[in-house]
């Protein structure tokens, strides 16, 4: 009899376990949503969880009713449908969405994002948009279409070399470390912002809390904007900010655009004080057709691009899908996002 007990017992388990639903909001294609990544979370989850990809919104907010799990993003007015909910994954490094969101931030749902796998592609996309102000590039490259070859000594205005210059990079998480060790390849001094108590190393020989942002922006010749958005880091690049920094300085902006106000940097362009600036991301995106943004020669401007690569999705998918079958299995999740913090 007691062996028996055992195992009913035990088999009552497995069925809990199996009753697990993860929904993945596949409204959307792209590497996240795609069949090949529905075969990695069903294969992840096993017989522990059942994985449904919701591809449409009829069908998302019909299945997170009873959802444990969202990969993909939920909004207030799901969220409040979903009671079973425990867990959100974000496919994004970014969470902003919820950061600005009390009911969720202060709720028990665990939420995880793809911090750190994006930020060899981002830093990659930070340096190409630098070198190609600093060398000139967004002048020579319209150029080609005129197969115009520019005689020497009419280079492009102010171009430079990096070693010796000195960046301050704003946010030294996984893209802000990957950029410090980009600069410091390129033989750049490297300061670092953040409000977490990093050790200095190596990449980020000195890191300074953001009260002390205004003493080190005079002392940059490239400003690098890394860091994630938050209530307490929006619009924290400002005309104060701008006029801060030494004349001819670059400023390069990879993560959020809401970190920065495009007024005071179309001011700063205007007057020419910044020498140009490297903009994936913007506030609005879609950057508008007519914005003044795209009437200087000297600002490259790509459309939140910087962390396209297959190797970064085949990072972040490595990481949901891991996570997809640590939920099943009832083990500790990573990549966790500090709520109290929002990131």
């Amino acid at each position: 009899m007691k062996r028996i007990l055992v195992l009913l017992l035990g088999c009552a388990a497995l069925a809990a376990a199996a009753d697990k639903k993860i929904v993945v909001r596949a409204l959307s294609g792209g590497f996240a949503y795609d069949d090949n990544a529905a075969r990695l979370y069903k294969r992840a989850a096993g017989k522990d969880a059942d994985v449904v990809m919701a591809r449409s919104m009829e069908a998302f907010e019909r299945e997170i009713v009873d959802a444990d799990a969202v990969i993909g993003g939920i909004n207030k007015e799901q969220f409040a449908k979903a009671a079973k909910l425990k867990w959100v994954q974000a496919t994004s490094a970014g969470v902003e969405a919820y950061s600005f969101w009390p009911e969720f931030m202060k709720s028990d749902v665990e939420l995880t994002n793809c911090k750190v796998v994006q930020g060899p592609t981002i830093a990659d996309h930070a340096f190409a948009m630098l070198l190609a102000l600093t060398r000139g590039l967004y002048e020579y490259i319209p150029e080609r279409g005129e197969q115009n070859w520019r005689p020497r000594g009419k280079s492009p205005k102010g171009m430079t070399e990096l070693p010796g210059k000195t960046a301050v990079i704003v946010g030294a998480g996984g893209i802000g470390t990957q950029i410090a060790q980009r600069a410091r390849g390129f033989g750049m001094n490297v300061i670092g912002v953040d409000p977490k108590d990093i050790p200095v190393s190596n990449f980020f020989p000195t890191i300074v809390p953001p009260d002390r942002l205004d003493e080190v922006l005079p002392r940059a010749d490239v400003v690098f904007i890394a860091a994630p958005l938050t209530p307490e880091s929006e619009r924290m690049i400002g005309a104060k900010q701008f006029d801060s920094m030494k004349r001819g300085a670059y400023f390069i902006a990879v993560s959020r655009g809401r970190l920065y106000d495009k007024g005071a940097l179309v001011k700063a362009l205007d007057s020419q004080k910044l020498a140009g600036a490297g903009l994936d991301v913007t506030d609005p995106e879609p950057l508008p057709k007519g914005d003044a943004l795209w009437g200087f020669g000297n600002v490259v401007i790509t459309p939140h691009v910087a962390s396209e690569a297959k190797a970064s999705d085949d990072r972040r998918l490595t990481v949901i899908a891991g996570n997809v079958g640590r939920f099943a299995r009832g083990e500790p999740l990573t990549h966790v996002v500090d709520k109290s913090v929002g990131y």
